[in-house]
């Protein structure tokens, strides 16, 4: 009875072995499928981001993709107005003044040819009532009147012989282009500048030279009602050469053309009359012929008388040579070339520089230190501006 029984346990503990073998390897491979099939594990301490910050990451740019703007063009100035030239013009510092020399630019010259000098062209534009000298084909003005002068609105008398109260201005002076672009021109663009009618007006003496070479910063005309017309030649003038303006002239143009509604941009071809031409002009008179003197008879003379055989005039005695006169050594001439004392007492300079430099110019005939040739045009001035 015990033995059967410890039979039976023992198959019965070996068949279960056996089960519990085969339980290990069936466990064993449902772990490897599980592995393969389930989800990554989920870090529950971490929130998962919902769908919608997705899309809405997705669809918000970044700082860098910045559209670009482009910007609008500038307006193109109206250059048919001064107001608009102005624009155009480059702002810059005053340059350097070393170097200058006013007769570098050449004034006077007969550059368009006509055979008459520029000063003698511009009066007969500007002056009225015009009387020109004999002999010149019609160049020379000998008077006339400045009605109205621009700078002042005053009439003016200009008379040659009497002493000139009218000058010929530069509206941009020489000495302000040299500053602002003219050192690097050549001698033909210099001289067509100085010369150039655009740039010149006839004015009286006294103003021309209280502007000097001052800018629309400095100086405008007493005269109001001109300065709009004054600036706008400025304009034209600078526009034309290529010349800059200063910051503080800019400003002072603008001011003025800013009472100036409109006003419209100066053409570059001012011109002057041709030979003869002017308000007025015509030739002086011819001078009146002197009354002729009837001739006078003489009476002839009478027949000398006869004289005696002329008597020997006895020769006087020689008396000894005086002794020479000590030797006098010549006075020492002035120390400065430019200017000196000559035997009338009148003050002598060698050039027009010299004049300017002695604070003398311009020179009027009968002054102190004029001669004929300092007087190029032989107006009775020498050396003015």
């Amino acid at each position: 009875m015990n033995g059967r029984t410890t039979k039976v346990g023992l198959i019965s503990g070996a068949a279960c072995c056996g089960c519990g073998g085969l339980a290990v390897v069936l466990l064993s491979v449902l772990g490897v499928l599980g592995s393969i099939v389930a989800p990554a594990p989920v870090d529950l301490d971490s929130p998962e981001p919902s769908a919608a910050v997705a899309t809405a990451d997705a669809s918000t740019p970044t700082e860098d993709a910045t559209p670009e703007v482009t910007p609008s063009p500038s307006p193109t100035p109206d250059t048919s107005t001064s107001l608009g030239v102005l624009t155009t013009l480059t702002v810059q510092a005053r340059g350097d003044a070393s170097g200058y020399d006013r007769d570098l630019f050449g004034w006077r010259e007969d550059t368009d040819r006509n055979g008459c000098d520029t000063r003698n062209d511009i009066l007969r534009r500007d002056l009225s009532d015009i009387v020109l000298k004999r002999g010149t084909q019609g160049c020379v003005v000998l008077t006339g009147t400045l009605s109205p002068s621009p700078y002042s609105g005053e009439v003016i008398g200009f008379d040659r012989e009497a002493g000139s109260t009218v000058d010929i201005d530069h509206v941009v002076s020489l000495s302000d282009a040299w500053q602002t672009g003219a050192s690097g021109w050549d001698e033909a663009t210099r001289h067509e500048f100085a010369n150039d009618p655009l740039n010149l007006l006839a004015v009286e003496s006294s103003l021309n030279q209280q502007k000097g070479d001052g800018d629309a910063a400095t100086w405008l005309p007493p005269n109001t009602d001109f300065r709009c017309e004054y600036v706008s030649r400025q304009v034209a003038v600078k526009a034309a050469y290529g010349l800059w303006v200063k910051p503080a002239e800019k400003e002072a143009i603008e001011r003025v053309l800013s009472d100036c509604t409109g006003q419209a941009a100066f053409a570059a071809d001012v011109m002057w009359p041709m030979l003869g031409a002017g308000d007025g002009a015509r030739e002086e008179p011819e001078p009146t012929p002197e009354p002729t003197k009837a001739p006078t008879t003489r009476a002839p003379e009478p027949d000398p008388e006869p004289t005696s055989e002329p008597t020997a005039t006895p020769k006087p005695e020689r008396k000894p040579d005086p002794e020479p006169e000590p030797t006098r050594e010549p006075e020492p001439e002035p120390t400065t070339p430019e200017e000196r004392e000559d035997d009338g007492g009148s003050v002598h300079y060698k050039n027009c520089t010299a004049a300017r430099e002695a604070g003398a110019a311009p020179l009027y005939r009968g002054d102190p230190g004029y001669r004929p040739g300092l007087d190029r045009d032989d107006d009775g001035v020498a050396c003015e501006n």
